[in-house]
């Protein structure tokens, strides 16, 4: 369900448009503005229904201020039939279209589910914009040792195979860039890759996230939301630092993996799902199973695809390309161009034992661009 804003100073018309529209939309409806702007921090407003004149309120401002706030908000004007040449002006301003007062809710569904279109299309390209940002902003997949020439052919002959992998490695190696890799040469390309960190987020947070919750299935779960294994529907979902999940949730993950459903938080009913896993980890998940601090059941579900990444002590002689990829890479972004890197530098770094791995040369081939 897309999310709907509703401005206008006439709570009857908040409230009509409330009750037609609800069943379609999470909706929102406020008769001050100022109150209604604060939410756009929170939520991800699709579209607005404003009306141009809010009491004391000019609606043509709140329009400018809303597309300042989240620029990809459709927005419709509300407006009486005298007032249209404002609602030209409106729509000079960035609103997608108007309609006239009073409403038919038939012709205004017909407007919402084209704004609705144009929303999902926006935002699209604003999500593979910024997932091509990430793909081309890599810090390891770039080599030719044979190390990494392993690598390049074990991708190749897996991308297309929907078994399970599981990445290790240590720190800095590069294994969400392998992830990212397979997914965008495999035939799930097109659909969505979700990436989640399960050390950065306590345990029962980590399972609303994954598994999404229902609308009151718990204190604050004001809005139903959906788990990035629905988000992830068709594509990849990429479960980063999985050695740091806490048993429980490791039990309800092997559920997940052997029914190929989910059950949201509160839910009542399973969803289907068709998500490629990919799990990665810089701990011995095999020394953490003989410790009872990993499900043994879990491990060999996710570890079908084994991927074990090279330090970059190990393949120094890829040094030299990713120094020369990140000096460009950060003297393009920040605009101070660079001719080189000096011999004696570029000694002295192939010498080094980098513990950071390429994260570690990454930051020490920035910094003195900062």
């Amino acid at each position: 369900m897309y999310h709907v804003m509703i401005i206008d100073d006439e709570p009857a018309i908040c409230q009509s448009l409330t009750f037609a529209l609800e069943d379609r939309y999470h909706v929102y409806a406020f008769t001050d503005p100022r109150e209604a702007l604060p939410l756009f921090e929170r939520v991800d407003i699709a579209i607005v229904l404003l009306d141009l004149k809010i009491g004391e309120y000019n609606g043509i401002d709140v329009l400018e201020e809303i597309k300042r706030i989240s620029p990809s908000t459709i927005v419709i004007i509300m407006t009486a039939y005298g007032s249209i040449p404002s609602s030209v002006e409106a729509m000079r301003k960035g609103a997608f279209s108007y309609a006239t007062k009073p409403l038919h809710i038939d012709e205004l569904e017909v407007l919402m589910q084209k704004a609705e279109e144009v929303y999902t299309l926006h935002s699209k390209v604003q999500w593979l914009s910024h997932e091509l940002d990430k793909v081309t902003d890599n810090y390891g997949l770039i080599g030719k040792s044979a190390a990494m020439r392993e690598i390049f052919t074990l991708i190749d002959k897996i991308k297309d195979i929907d078994s399970n992998v599981l990445i290790t490695g240590e720190s800095g190696t590069g294994k969400e860039v392998v992830a990212r890799t397979i997914h965008y040469q495999s035939k799930r390309r097109n659909k969505k890759f979700q990436a989640i960190n399960c050390a950065a987020i306590p345990g029962h947070l980590l399972e609303s996230e994954l598994f999404g919750y229902e609308k009151g299935a718990f204190t604050g779960a004001v809005q139903r939301k959906s788990g990035l294994f629905v988000l992830a529907e068709g594509g990849t979902i990429f479960l980063d630092e999985i050695g740091e999940m806490d048993l429980a949730l490791q039990g309800k993950l092997l559920r997940v993996l052997q029914e190929k459903k989910v059950m949201p938080i509160g839910g009542i009913e399973e969803i289907s799902i068709d998500v490629r896993i990919i799990a990665a980890t810089n701990r011995n998940l095999e020394k953490e199973v003989k410790e009872n601090r990993f499900r043994e059941d879990l491990y060999y579900r996710l570890n079908v695809i084994p991927i074990q990444l090279p330090s970059l002590r190990e393949r120094r002689e890829d040094i030299p390309l990713l120094v020369e990829f990140f000096i460009k890479k950060y003297s393009d972004k920040m605009g101070k161009p660079v001719e080189g890197i000096s011999q004696e530098a570029l000694q002295l770094l192939q010498q080094y034992a980098f513990p950071g791995n390429i994260r570690e040369l990454q930051n020490r081939l920035k910094e003195p661009l900062l």
